[in-house]
């Protein structure tokens, strides 16, 4: 529930301006999205989200310079790579590394991959057989996705994932935010200058919002959640204030709101742009504290 002082109707304007003049194709770079718009057909431009939007975690320069050697190797088409994907091929990740995932990680994502693109031939098909309409959101959706390539795995390998594939395909059903698999479904559910959205079976009403630093900064300024760590009890909480809002698009502000941080290099601490800034009114309340 928003606890501010402020009308939602002046928040909402605030966050209509910033929506303005953020939400750009333009500016999605350094956002690791940039690479899904590498391709033109869906079926290359979900597992591409996906891939991008797993190995989103680190400092910037490296998530880029990660995601630009892995779609080095994959090649032209993601789906194609998946939907053939063999010992050959899994050879190839043999040097790959982003922090502690290893390129062993993401060929058993790529395993996973052929196995439910043969059964339901896009993720989205797979994705959609846990979803329910009547749920208030969409988190029993993606914890039956993420649990069910996990048990492939364990099935296939008789065995349990090791931990760095299980972050990779983190479920909300452990209490995770899950910021990735959310910022991933942002991609392919929503529909603007931004986001992708090539899924057209999922209401964005259920989306949650993905809450990394920036976005979890602004949201405590704006006086959405008081706690001091981002749980997906948290994640839930911030995504019902924006649904004050924009019931029907709760995560509409999400990607206007992470420019501040990214394109604006706020950190929370006064500085010379901040004066200029429509948010100044909330930080100021908050007097500039983390």
């Amino acid at each position: 529930m928003v606890k501010t002082k402020y009308p939602k109707s002046k928040i909402k304007n605030i966050l209509e301006t910033l929506y303005t003049r953020y939400n750009h194709q333009n500016l999605i770079k350094p956002d690791p999205l940039q690479f899904v718009y590498n391709f033109s057909d869906k079926k290359d431009m979900e597992i591409a989200g996906l891939l991008s939007a797993s190995l989103a975690y680190g400092r910037v320069e490296q998530i880029q310079k990660s995601l630009t050697k892995l779609f080095s190797i994959i090649g032209d088409s993601p789906y194609e790579f998946a939907l053939n994907f063999n010992l050959n091929r899994r050879r190839k990740f043999s040097e790959f590394k982003h922090r502690f995932n290893t390129g062993e990680d993401i060929a058993d994502l790529f395993e996973l991959l052929k196995i439910i693109i043969k059964e339901y031939e896009s993720i989205e098909n797979c994705f959609l057989k846990g979803y329910n309409k009547t749920d208030e959101n969409i988190i029993p959706a993606l914890s039956h996705f993420c649990n069910s390539l996990l048990k492939i795995h364990t099935s296939k390998h008789k065995g349990k994932p090791n931990k760095s594939l299980e972050y990779l395909l983190v479920s909300p059903s452990k209490g995770s935010a899950c910021k990735r698999m959310n910022m991933f479904l942002r991609w392919m559910v929503r529909n603007d200058n931004v986001d992708a959205g090539i899924w057209e079976s999922v209401d964005k009403a259920k989306l949650i919002v993905p809450i990394d630093v920036h976005m979890g900064r602004l949201c405590r300024f704006l006086g959405f959640y008081d706690s001091k760590t981002v749980t997906l009890k948290t994640a839930i909480e911030i995504t019902n204030s924006f649904a004050l809002i924009e019931h029907s698009d709760p995560v509409k502000y999400d990607f206007a709101l992470s420019r501040i941080g990214i394109v604006e290099n706020c950190t929370g601490k006064y500085n010379d742009k901040c004066k200029a800034c429509e948010l100044n009114v909330f930080c100021n309340r908050r007097k500039f504290k983390d």
